[in-house]
């Protein structure tokens, strides 16, 4: 566990859907990747996750970090992999790996960098004591050689983040109070913005409740460029919506063809039985983020489309083409030196 002197765990944020407005707030980047505490207070140089657990050893790379911090020192950041300047979380996850040989070859085709966005330690000095603004004064003036995290007070560019971020895969923007020490384990001065988006997707199958009167989720698929079905997540039927979405997707059974996914065998669903169904129905469903080919958490169902066609739910609902002016992980980490 981390050293005696280390407030720990980490505060957490309060998800919320809009800014919030007035003075008295910084914003930052939302980094999609695991949350890290790096310090050497315990004797030797570690890394540890939201829940206590030690990641150096799955990260080697950023064992020189260690060279820039004192003793009885430590930093509260995110660790990230970017690729093309875009953040890259299925990478991540393919490093919490039990091979160290693995590990040590992903370390360098893939390699980690460690974003700093608070001060908890250094030097001995309790920094985590002091509001928040005096602590990032203090980690600008001690970061050299760190990746900062950017910051603002501005709430027009905070929400230009917002609008721009999940072309660099980031994951919303983080509202921290001013004024306000650091706070172990506690949400009550910290914000997650991330507001929901919506995408227009194929109904391509169902999950059953009860085979054949209950339709447990609708599962969704979006065309691939060679015109291949892409099977990209689900949405629950809620039990209020059953009858009217019972309506429409029955009548796709007959004649569906088998599956007619890409990668048929991972849209399983465990010990629901699934059915295929004609790809001729096209439901709006709200989602918060894609990770690789999937959404990264469960959709939410919000209206059939009887105006648009299947054919046109295509990867561009979800992975607009980049704007040269979008930004990157590289140019945002830029903007905080």
């Amino acid at each position: 566990m981390p050293g005696p002197s280390v407030p720990f765990p980490p505060m957490e944020a309060e998800l919320v859907k809009e800014l919030p407005a007035g003075d008295g707030w910084q914003y930052e980047p939302k980094w999609d990747g695991f949350r890290g505490v790096l310090e050497n207070d315990g004797g030797e140089l570690a890394l540890w996750s939201r829940n206590g657990k030690p990641l150096l050893r799955y990260f080697p790379e950023l064992r020189p970090l260690g060279d820039l911090l004192p003793p009885h020192s430590a930093l509260d950041g995110e660790i990230v992999i970017a690729r093309d300047g875009v953040l890259d979380f299925d990478s991540m996850q393919l490093r919490l790996h039990p091979a160290e040989s693995r590990i040590r070859k992903l370390s360098a085709e893939i390699p980690a960098d460690f974003v700093v966005f608070d001060v908890l330690l250094w030097d001995g000095a309790a920094l985590h004591e002091r509001p928040l603004e005096e602590r990032r004064a203090q980690l600008e003036r001690f970061g050299d050689g760190f990746r900062l995290s950017p910051t603002t007070r501005e709430p027009k560019r905070a929400q230009a983040w917002l609008d721009s971020f999940e072309a660099a895969g980031l994951d919303g923007v983080i509202a921290k109070k001013l004024g306000v020490s650091y706070l172990p384990g506690s949400r009550d001065a910290v914000l997650k913005v991330k507001p929901y988006k919506t995408a227009d997707c194929v109904v391509v199958g169902v999950r059953w409740k009860e085979k054949p009167t209950r339709i447990a989720t609708l599962l969704l698929g979006l065309y691939g460029e060679r015109g291949e079905m892409d099977y990209v997540g689900s949405a629950a039927v809620a039990a209020g919506r059953h009858a009217q979405i019972a309506e429409r997707v029955m009548p796709l059974l007959e004649g569906a063809p088998e599956r007619g996914f890409s990668e048929p065998n991972r849209w399983g669903g465990g010990e629901l039985e699934e059915s295929a169904l004609r790809p001729e129905l096209v439901a709006e469903v709200r989602y918060d983020k894609v990770q690789g080919s999937r959404f990264r958490h469960g959709t939410r169902f919000l209206r059939f489309r009887e105006d648009k066609e299947p054919r046109d739910c295509t990867w561009r609902e979800v992975r607009p083409p980049r704007n040269p002016n979008d930004p990157t992980f590289e140019s945002l980490l830029a903007a905080a030196g």
